[in-house]
């Protein structure tokens, strides 16, 4: 299924290569997340062997990244399989254009097609203008929580 944008009809969704990294690492920052091209790469290379991810990327005409969305396919014990987004930018120069809506639209097609039933979204507190989009495209917020981390040492 293709999806069209009317304020950029030749913004073409796919997933993501190894040549994307380095866009993909200025937009992280954007979100506040400090990455390399190298780390982005290698991490790439990991996701695109396991059938469980998907990384896309949004693209003008000249194949310049202006997005990615991340999501994967998660077996849960207490509830069915859902995809969980883990990441999801549009370029600041570009955004309330359709196209996080576009993104959105392809990584639902794709949950659907690996037998997701749902999309879950995990999204920081203080980002109310995320939270607005995805109530707007149909998502409602269940739940608020606080997020746990341990850096491991080997």
């Amino acid at each position: 299924m293709t999806f069209t944008l009317p304020a950029h009809p030749q913004t073409k969704v796919r997933l993501a290569k190894s040549k994307d990294a380095e866009r993909i690492a200025i937009l992280c920052e954007q979100l506040g997340y400090s990455a390399t091209q190298q780390q982005i790469q290698e991490r790439l290379a990991h996701i695109e062997q396991n059938e469980a991810h998907v990384v896309y990327v949004a693209t003008l005409p000249n194949d310049y990244v202006i997005g990615w969305g991340h999501a994967h396919a998660c077996d849960l014990i207490v509830n069915p399989k859902q995809a969980v987004l883990f990441g999801l930018v549009v370029d600041e120069d570009y955004r309330h254009s359709g196209i996080g809506r576009l993104f959105m639209q392809h990584i639902e097609q794709w949950a659907s097609l690996v037998g997701c039933q749902g999309i879950l979204i995990r999204s920081n507190i203080k980002r109310k203008e995320a939270h607005r989009f995805y109530e707007k495209i149909g998502y409602t917020n269940i739940k608020q929580s606080l997020t746990f981390c341990k850096e491991l040492i080997f």
